[in-house]
Order: structure tokens, then sequence, then C-alpha cells
């Protein structure tokens, strides 16, 4: 029978050996970093990340990560680069190159290249006297420490470090550029990521849609209104067209009798709650769940009290948010 216990203690010595690394990486970070967050900030054009091999893989993910905080950059391969490719960096971009070695032979063309027309090229490799490292305008130094393979070869703890070192440089621009939530979704309009950090304001009704009515308007009128909007419920406004109620199916079960005698203003639920626009779409599913309710007028806190938008619990679900 097959010892589930010794894969575990396998995976426990992996995972164990690579978080020691990521500290002593931490520890080990100093005015290399500093130069090269400096030096990307001031990049006019991209980043350019390449790697060969694991190096590659991992460079790819910083490239993207890069690209998604307010980061232009790409991922160039190197050996794609002495085919052509070299002609994607020009000056006033930034290269970023990883080796663990630092004497990958296939980044020898790319480094070159970058040598020849001045591009500011930061070199990460965990050899100092490397041939990478030597030639880069900065240099970020590796710890040199035992792959957590066990037999010294596969990229593990390398690839580990030079991955968490990509996520520093990112945040480190993310947070001198003030790189916001809402900056972030920009770049992650869909799926998931884009859902969470939808507004009120990206799914909400609008104009015509929204679903008002004067307070002196009939009932016989108010339920053609609720009828025509399709929401079940309808808003209403005063004389300066700021919201003041709400008219929903509790409130026409609650006036059942003789209700087509009343106007809005009789049948209403004064002081409805609603929401900022600009506020997150889930902070509203989060005030609807609380209130056991299912759509909320957009109102701006600091505006004249009229009803920006209409948003219907229906409208979060078809965007993701649950």
């Amino acid at each position: 029978m097959v010892d589930h216990a010794k894969f575990v203690a396998a995976a426990q010595r992996v995972i164990t050996q690579e978080a020691e690394a990521l500290m002593v990486l931490s520890d080990q970070l100093g005015e290399g970093f500093g130069a090269a967050v400096e030096l990307l900030l001031n990049a006019k054009g991209r980043v350019i990340v390449s790697g060969m091999g694991k190096s590659g893989h991992i460079a790819r993910k910083i490239a993207a990560t890069f690209a998604s905080t307010g980061t232009p950059a790409h991922f160039v391969h190197p050996a794609e680069a002495s085919h052509g490719d070299l002609g994607m960096m020009t000056r006033g971009d930034v290269v970023l190159v990883l080796s663990n070695s630092g004497e990958t032979p296939e980044l020898a063309d790319l480094v070159a290249y970058t040598r020849r027309f001045g591009i500011p090229m930061i070199g990460v490799a965990s050899r100092p006297q490397s041939t990478l490292l030597q030639r880069a305008d900065v240099a970020i130094v590796l710890p040199s420490l035992g792959e957590a393979c066990g037999t010294g070869v596969v990229p593990t703890t390398s690839t580990t470090m030079t991955l968490a070192l990509g996520d520093a440089l990112a945040v480190a621009l993310m947070e001198y550029r003030d790189f916001t939530p809402e900056n972030f979704r920009e770049f992650h309009p869909g799926g998931k990521l884009g859902a969470q950090l939808s507004k009120v304001s990206d799914l909400m009704h609008v104009a015509g849609a929204v679903p008002l009515v004067p307070a002196d308007t009939p009932m016989s009128d108010t339920l053609l209104v609720i009828s025509q909007k399709g929401f079940g419920v309808v808003g209403v406004t005063d004389a300066d067209d700021r919201l003041i109620g709400i008219v929903t199916d509790g409130d026409l079960r609650r006036h059942m009798s003789g209700l087509l005698d009343h106007t809005a203003r009789e049948v209403m639920t004064a002081q409805p709650t609603t929401v900022a626009p600009d506020a997150l779409a889930e902070e509203a599913v989060a005030i609807m769940n609380d209130k056991k309710i299912t759509c909320l007028f957009a109102v701006d806190p600091a505006g004249t009290g009229q009803a920006a938008g209409f948003l219907h619990i229906h409208d979060c679900l078809r965007a993701g948010i649950v």
C-alpha cells in the first residue's frame, strides 16, 4: 500500500526549504533592488522581460504581472530574439533578464543588443561574477541556495525566489504610483476579478430605464410604471426630483384596500436604502443581503438627492457577483 505520509513529508520539506529561501532573499535585498525599481519607473517605453527554460516561464508571468499593474511590459523569448524579435526592443525600453547561472548561452544576442543600442538592462542571477550580472546596468543577486528537488538540478528554489522577486518589483512599482483597485480593474474587465471590482455605476440602469414617479402620481398610473419598467418597484420623487420613497410589493399589499384611491406618496416607504454610484457592486450586494431586499437606487451622497440609477440583484448576478 502506498505510504501517503512519505509524500506529505516530501512536500513539507520542499515548501519549508523554499520558504526559508524566500526569507534569505528578503534579508539580502539591497541597493540593486532599489536601483532596479528606479530604472523601471523611469522607463519611457516598455519593460522587456526575458529568460530561457524555467526562467522563461517565470519571465512570462512577471511580464504579465507588470502589464496588469500599470507597467507596460511583454515577454521576449531569447531564442526568437536572435531570429528577428530583437526588433521588439527599442531605446526607451528597459530589459529585465533572468538566468539562475547568469551564463545562459541563448541570452548572448539579446544582452549584446542592449549594450550596442544603450538599452538599460537589469540582470537577475545567483552568481555575482556571471557574464549577465557583469554586463548589466543593475544587478540583482539571488541567494545561491540548493534546489528543493533533492538532486540539485531541477529549478525549484531558484524559480520560486525569482518569481517572488518579480512580484516584489511589481508591487513596489504599484505602491510608488498609487495604483488603485480601480486602475487594476481597467486591465481586468472580464472574469471574476472584473466582477469583484465592478462599481454600481458600471451595472446600474440609468435615464429612462430608472423606475420613478412624482409623489402625487395616482396609484393607477404608478402601477402602470411598475409594470412597464419590469422591476417590481418604483421610486418616488418630490418636486425637485429628489428620491423620497419607494413603492414595493409589500407596500401594495399593505394598502390593498382602496389602493387605487391613493397617491404614490401615501403608499410609499419613505427614506429608502440607497447606494452611492461609485460604490463597489459587491458592497451593494452586501447591503441587499443585509436588508433582505432585491434592489437599490443609486444616489450620490454628496449630490442633490436625485436618483442617478437603479440596481437590481439580477444585474449583479449576471455580472458574476454573488
